[in-house]
């Protein structure tokens, strides 16, 4: 390991995850050289700090060393003083590509986890990379749904009009706390940023079966108590479609307890420091490749491809962000 005081921008190597809905996008859309696979790949865990999928560094002094290994040793020098006393990584960043819809499925919250004695919390957010046309997004129920309505349509197709449903917009956001029914729909590029959790409870899976001709297992009775039926907020967050010869940064989340996501709309180099926050950033690449580095002159930069997500450590301090082409150039900004 170095020194704290010489921590520097990181990225990580890709965890691909091969899944029964996934799709094409990440290479067709991102230019990603994807494994050759039975399933297609539907994930990239881009930020991981877990046992079945944990980010090793792929630049730098630190290359080859794990994420968990640097949360561990390193602490607030690495993570900051919002994170409070944690033994991983908090987040969880990762590419979804879905090639048909997911499952029809919810995450607990902590509430949920201790009536059921199991289990992570999860809340999400997701960020609409691209999509196809007529792609959608099913998200809370609508207003109008009640509990015996939900429990008997269940098994049925119908069971989506339950639901609120969105076209897919590239620069949409969707704000998903934990207790939210939700599917992401078919032609969805996304990036999603999440509590450092793994729990997910399938309603339905549309009848869908894998390759063996069998269906996939459901958790009706878990799921159905993980739901939070008060809550008919709508999830989704406009995009701004406007475009401006300066740089513009937009709220996307800021109130969740979790983590804080913002919007940058770039056309030039741009500046920020951690110690603003107390938190370490994650600066994901959207449409376009950007540069990070100490100064503006570029010295010593790290190279972001789109889709690809840097963790700045906290220490840091001040830094660039680097637009690599012309025209405006979109990076999401994730802090605690």
């Amino acid at each position: 390991m170095i020194d704290p005081a010489e921590l520097y921008p990181m990225k990580f190597t890709p965890i691909y995850k091969e899944r029964i809905w996934g799709g094409h996008a990440m290479k067709e859309v991102l230019g990603r050289d994807l494994p050759a696979t039975a399933t297609p790949v539907g994930e990239a865990w881009e930020i991981s700090d877990r046992e079945d999928g944990e980010s090793i560094v792929a630049n730098g002094e630190l290359a080859g060393k794990t994420l968990g290994e640097l949360t561990k040793f390193y602490g607030r020098a690495l993570l900051g003083r919002n994170a409070g006393n944690v033994e991983r990584f908090p987040l969880l960043v990762k590419l979804i590509d879905a090639g048909d819809r997911l499952s029809l499925q919810v995450h607990p919250d902590a509430a949920s986890c201790a009536a059921l004695g199991k289990g992570e919390p999860k809340t999400e957010m997701w960020y609409i990379v691209s999509a196809m046309a007529g792609a959608k997004i099913l998200a809370g129920l609508s207003p109008r749904t009640t509990q015996l309505q939900l429990k008997t349509l269940i098994d049925n197709p119908s069971v989506e009009k339950l639901l609120q449903s969105f076209p897919s917009m590239p620069g949409d956001a969707y704000y998903i706390p934990a207790g939210t029914l939700h599917a992401i729909g078919a032609g969805n590029l996304l990036l999603e940023i999440q509590q450092n959790s793994d729990t997910t409870y399938r309603i339905s899976d549309w009848g869908r079966v894998g390759a063996d001709g069998k269906a996939r297992t459901l958790h009706l009775e878990d799921g159905l108590r993980s739901i939070d039926f008060t809550n008919r907020v709508s999830p989704r967050i406009a995009g701004t479609v406007d475009r401006a010869g300066f740089n513009r940064k937009f709220e996307v989340i800021t109130q969740c307890s979790f983590f804080k996501v913002w919007d940058l709309r770039l056309i030039s180099p741009w500046r920020d420091d951690t110690a603003v926050r107390g938190s370490f950033h994650l600066i994901s690449a959207i449409n376009a490749p950007v540069g990070i580095a100490r100064r503006s002159d570029g010295a010593e930069k790290l190279h972001l491809a789109a889709g690809e997500t840097a963790l700045i450590p906290a220490n840091l301090g001040a830094y660039v962000i680097l637009p690599e082409r012309s025209g405006e150039t979109t990076v999401l900004k994730t802090t605690l």
